[in-house]
This record gives C-alpha cells, structure tokens and sequence, in this order.
C-alpha cells in the first residue's frame, strides 16, 4: 500500500496538472494577442425592456418600500440599506414630496423573524427639471438610507425596513456581511459588470450573473441608459443626437431609473452592489446640475473612506482593498480626488489586505476603435501612483465589449503592472462594439473621441511597433484578449496571491463549463510591491521596438517553462506509482 506522502503527493499533483494545467497564469504571459471576432449569427443589439414588463412594474402600495439595494460600508461591520417610498411624478409642474412624512427605519438580527435591532436613517427626494417647451419635468419617491452598524462579518442577517409607525415595513430579506480584513478572508465570488442598460440583452446577462452567486457586485458606471430617452418617454435609441439633434439639452426619461431598480431588487436586495458613476449618469440640467440620480439614488461609504465625494471612495472586502475613482470630476494632481487617492493608498495594510483592485468607468487601455485613447489626461495623472503602490487588477467599461491586457505600464508589457480588463459589456442599448483601432480604415482621428470630461491627451506612440502612430497596424502587444460579445465577469480570490478570473458571455449563459475568458491572476509581492519614489522590478522590455520583439518571446518562452514542469512532475509520479503501486 502506498504511503500517506504519495496520497499528498497525488492531490497535489491533480491540482497542478489537472486544474491549474489547464487554466493559464498571468505568470505565463505576456500573451500572444488573441481576438474572437464578433458573430455574425447574433444580433449587435436589443431593444429595451417597456416599463409595461411585469419585472419592471411597481409591485407595492405606498407608502410600502420598493427598489430595495445594499452597499457596503468601508468595513464589513457596516452596511447600508436603500429603498423608495411614495410615486414619482412626471409632468410640467411637479411639486416633490415630503420626506419628512415617512420613517427610515431597518429592523434586523441573526434569526428569520426575531429583529433584535432597529437602526433609523435619512430621507431625500431630487428632481430633474427642463425649462424648456415641450419637455415634461420628473420628481422622485422618497428615497431612504440607513446605515447599519455593529455588524458581525460573514454572518447571515434577516431584515424589514420602511416604516413601523405606517405599519409599512417590507417582507423579510437576507443579507450576508462581507469577511473581516485578511490574508485568508475573501468574498466567495465577485460579480463585475458595466454598461447594463435595461435591454433583453441586459436581463440575460443579470439572470446569469445571478446563477453564478456573487457574494457582491461591482458595477464599473452606465447603469440605466436614461439619458437615451426624451422627457416624454417613448422608445429609446442607440444614439440620442442622430435621433434628436434638435434637442435644446440631453434629456432623460427618468421613470427608467424606477424600472431599473425594481428589476434590479431581487438581487440587490441581498447582495451588495458597489458603484462608480459613468458618462450616462451625468444627465445635465440647467444651471450645471449634475449626476442628481447617481448622488441621490445610491449609497456609498464616501465618507467612512474619508472621502468628500461621492465620485471616489473605497472600501474592503475581506483580503481585498477596492479602490472606486472618478473619471468625471477633477482627476489631476493638484485636486482633491488625487490628495484623497494618494492618502486611501499610504492608508493599505497589504498584510491584512494583499489584493488592491481599482476600478472607474473608461480604460485607460483599450485597442478598439470606440473610445479610443478617450482618457489619456486621466492615466498620465494617475497611472504612476497605482503602480507605484502595486495596484493588481483595474476593471473598467464604457466600450461596449471586453478585452483583457497583458500587464502594462506606460504603454510598455510589465510583470509589475495591473491587469486590465474592460468589461463594459453589459447588454445596453447602445449595442456592442465590434471595429477595432487596429483594422484597416478602423483607426480614429486624433480629434475623436472627445472626453465628456477632461481635457484630450491624443499622442502618436513614440516607442515600439508603432512608433510614430496614432494606431498599432495589428493587435497590440498589450492587449492579450477581446471578444465583441455581451456578458459579465466573476472574480474569485483564492489566497493572498492567486484569484481566478473567468468571464461569461451570454450567448453561453446555459453552456455547461462554458466560459468566454478565463485566467489565474498570480501577485508577486516578492517582487513588485514597492514605495513611491523607488524603482520597480525590471520590466518585460522597455517600449522599443526590439525589447517588444523579447518580451513576445517570453511570451512563448514562459508557457514552455510551465509544459516542461508538468512533464516533469507527470514522470516522477509515474515513477512513484511503479515503486509504492496504489492499492
């Protein structure tokens, strides 16, 4: 019989050969650059959902809660619950409700039925107003926010808010408390998502993403897609100045916004959602208002994390630090989203949270043709300092379509750099992006692709394949995968230095194993964690044209490394086995 050791010895190598052999590293990278063209079989796009859907539909009597969502606070002792009360008005002359008129209160504990706590919180309404003829004017339900605190981590708690006074407390709802802070400690999956949009298309990927289970959500901005409509409702369009371009603003039909929250609720109900704004939730008014829904709809730890704003914040989950920027509001040096950002860093225990993940709404990486180099003021602010922290993964959206990039620095492939991955392929109904910069004729002038903010940073490449270009004449070396499909990610963090990456598309969403993109991504802190000011581990090559050349050969070099283990630790288990047997 052979020994306790070779029984080790098995286990182990099954993970090797079996499980890990067949699911890349990033420490076999840098990639080859790979791309699944769109198919040609499914459509680019959907319509949207009518607010007439039944999932769409208000399905309580005020002063009931509805469109029920929790966050997470900085630290998962804390939490917040979010809800509607009353009807939202639209019409020329809408005057706001009182919110003074309905309690904020969450009743809770540890057991169905027995809510051993009552936590009270705030109330407000907002209003989304177009002085001009012909447009009509909107006015929210009432909308609460209680923080819960005192919370235990990991631990299942039972729920009602509303109002008792009413007798218009909600039916009874679960939520999970995030882990406590450490190296051991991680959310079981994390769902990430972007671009959503309420189209068909958007509710295949939520209903998929609901079936994988996430313990929370992170939506990387473009949420509802209101601003795709007029003040008057009707259908929405993919490109709102085509379809109007005599519209004295952008408009938006905000009754979408209540539809959306009530499609949303099954899910955000129980599980938290953490936000970031985009684009979409601009929605300008007269007078520089700005973003009302976004500030108004949505709790965020803002200022548990010490931030002023409700456009950047950051918050723990478990082992993982997450870090959520804004794009469209002062991201330079000398502003207060920069000194906030510089400070939450220097703040990071990475023995007790050895993952760091940032997200905003556009890539700062990005090779297809739709916002193409859009944020280029963005990353030459901010880009150093990330990686000079050692920042792991960045997730983004805005391209309506994924892609995952090699790790990169400045332009330049980078075993130090973070891992990018654009997924803003929720399903909205702008439909997906399928050109890329790098096809003939594909490539964008230098004065497209105007941020909505910010100032334009376009430049020519001065190193590498394409130096003196706009645009790489192939897929960049940067840019290890895209694919022109809809879908969701799901992050899961194994330990404090491998997490699994696996993107689902939806046209797979009932395959069985099925997944579009999938890949460990391994930390290095041995090697990359480094203090600002200091030099970090040597790069993959430094951005010319020949070290590009080597780094593609490592790119080859490094999976090799990988088969040639495997073969030999296949050969020493067969040599075990020949010696003890396996009986």
């Amino acid at each position: 019989m052979a020994p306790p050791v070779l029984y080790s010895f098995c286990i182990v190598f099954f993970f090797l050969v079996v499980v890990r052999g067949s699911i890349p590293t990033t420490l076999d990278g840098p990639f080859e650059p790979a791309t699944r063209r769109f198919d040609s079989s499914l459509r680019q796009g959907s319509d949207d959902v009518p607010l007439s859907d039944p999932r769409l539909a208000k399905k309580v009597k005020s002063p009931f809660p509805e469109q029920i969502s929790i966050a997470a606070s900085f630290s998962p002792s804390s939490l917040w619950i979010s809800w509607i009360t009353g009807d939202a008005q639209m019409g020329s002359n809408v005057v706001p409700l009182d919110p003074s008129t309905v309690r904020s209160e969450v009743w809770y504990g540890l057991e169905s039925g027995k809510y051993t706590y009552r936590q009270n919180g705030t109330s407000e309404v907002y209003s989304q107003l177009y002085p001009y003829e012909g447009l009509l004017n909107y006015t929210s339900g009432i909308i609460h926010h209680v923080r819960l605190d005192d919370l235990m981590p990991g631990k299942t708690y039972y729920y009602k808010c509303g109002d008792s006074s009413l007798n218009a407390l909600s039916e009874e709802y679960i939520f999970q408390t995030l882990p406590a802070p450490g190296p051991n400690n991680y959310p079981s999956r994390v769902a990430v998502v972007g671009d959503l949009g309420l189209t068909y298309n958007s509710t295949t990927t939520i209903d998929h993403l609901n079936r994988n289970d996430p313990a929370m959500i992170l939506f990387v901005g473009d949420l509802v897609y209101a601003d795709q409509y007029v003040t008057t409702g009707g259908n929405g369009t993919s490109c709102f100045s085509c379809t109007f371009p005599d519209a004295p603003i952008r408009e938006t039909y905000q009754p979408r916004w209540d539809g959306w929250g009530r499609f949303m609720e099954p899910i955000t109900s129980k599980v938290p959602m953490m936000i970031i704004e985009g684009n979409h939730e601009i929605e300008p008014q007269i007078d520089g208002v700005k973003f009302q829904s976004y500030q108004s709809r949505f709790a965020v730890p803002a200022e548990e994390s010490k931030s002023k704003s409700k456009f950047y914040y950051s918050f723990n989950a478990g082992g993982i630090h997450f870090i959520m920027l804004g794009a469209y509001i002062d991201y330079n040096r000398t502003g207060a989203q920069y000194s906030w950002l510089k400070e939450d860093l220097k703040g990071v225990d990475r023995k007790l949270t050895p993952w760091l993940v940032a997200a905003w709404h556009p890539p700062w990486y990005n090779s297809y043709s739709s916002h193409y180099q859009e944020f280029e003021c963005m990353r030459l602010e901010m880009e150093s300092l990330l990686y000079n922290y050692g920042v792991d993964i960045v997730f983004s959206g805005h391209v309506h379509a994924y892609e995952r990039m090699n790790r990169v620095y400045n332009y330049s492939l980078d075993p130090c750099g973070p891992v990018y991955i654009t997924v803003g392929d929720g399903g909205n109904i702008e439909k997906v992006d399928v050109e890329f910069a790098d096809d003939p004729g594909k490539c964008p002038k230098p004065t497209d692709n105007k941020p909505e903010f910010g100032g334009v940073c376009h430049m020519n490449f001065s190193t590498g394949p394409a130096e003196g270009k706009f645009c790489w004449d192939r897929q960049p070396d940067w840019s290890a995968f895209r694919d022109s499909s809809f879908g969701h990610g799901i992050l899961e963090v194994i330990n404090s230095t491998y997490a699994l990456w696996t993107w689902h598309r939806n046209q797979d969403a009932y395959g069985e194993s099925t997944t579009g993109d999938q890949i460990y991504i391994v930390r290095q802190p041995d090697k990359c964690l480094v203090q600002p000011g200091q030099s970090p581990a040597p790069s993959f090559h430094n951005g010319s044209s020949s070290s590009s050349a080597q780094g593609l050969d490592q790119s080859l070099a490094q999976p090799m490394k990988s088969t040639w283990l495997l073969i030999y630790l296949l050969g020493l288990f067969a040599s075990i086995v020949l010696t003890h047997g396996i009986n």
